[in-house]
C-alpha cells in the first residue's frame, strides 16, 4: 500500500471498485450530516475535521472498513455494534466489506461527534 496519498480521491482510487463505490459512499453520508467539513489524510486515512477538530476518519481493508469515531463515539454506540455483530474496539468499529454500510448507524454517530465538538467549542 502506497505511504502518502495527496487526498481522499487518490486514496479511495486505490481500490477495486466495489469496495470504491462503499468508501465513497461513505464519505457522502458524512458530508450529507456536517456542511463545513474539512477533508484530509490524517494517520494515512480518510478524515474530517468539524471546526477545527477531528471529526471521523475511515480507511478500507481486505475484509472491513474501518470506521473511526474516536472513544467517546464508539462508546455511545456499542450496544448497536453488538446488536449488528460488528466487531469494535475502543476507537474503531468495522464494517464487513461484504454487507453494506450502515448509514443510518453512521449518519447518527457522525451527528453525536458534531454535537460533542460543538458542545466542546463553545
Amino acid at each position: 500500500m502506497k505511504n502518502t496519498f495527496k487526498d481522499i480521491d487518490e486514496y479511495i482510487l486505490m481500490f477495486p471498485i466495489d469496495v470504491q463505490e462503499k468508501l465513497l459512499e461513505l464519505r457522502r453520508s458524512i458530508h450529507s450530516r456536517v456542511s463545513d467539513l474539512e477533508e484530509y489524510i490524517g494517520y494515512q486515512m480518510p478524515a474530517f475535521k468539524y471546526m477545527g477538530k477531528p471529526l471521523v476518519y475511515f480507511a478500507g481493508y481486505k475484509k472491513h472498513i474501518g470506521f473511526y469515531p474516536g472513544a467517546e463515539g464508539i462508546r455511545n454506540f456499542e450496544k448497536d455494534f453488538k446488536e449488528r455483530n460488528y466487531k469494535f474496539s475502543k476507537g474503531a468499529v468495522q464494517f464487513p466489506i461484504n454487507e453494506n454500510i450502515p448509514l443510518d448507524l453512521v449518519n447518527r454517530i457522525v451527528d453525536f461527534k458534531k454535537e460533542e465538538i460543538g458542545q466542546k467549542k463553545s
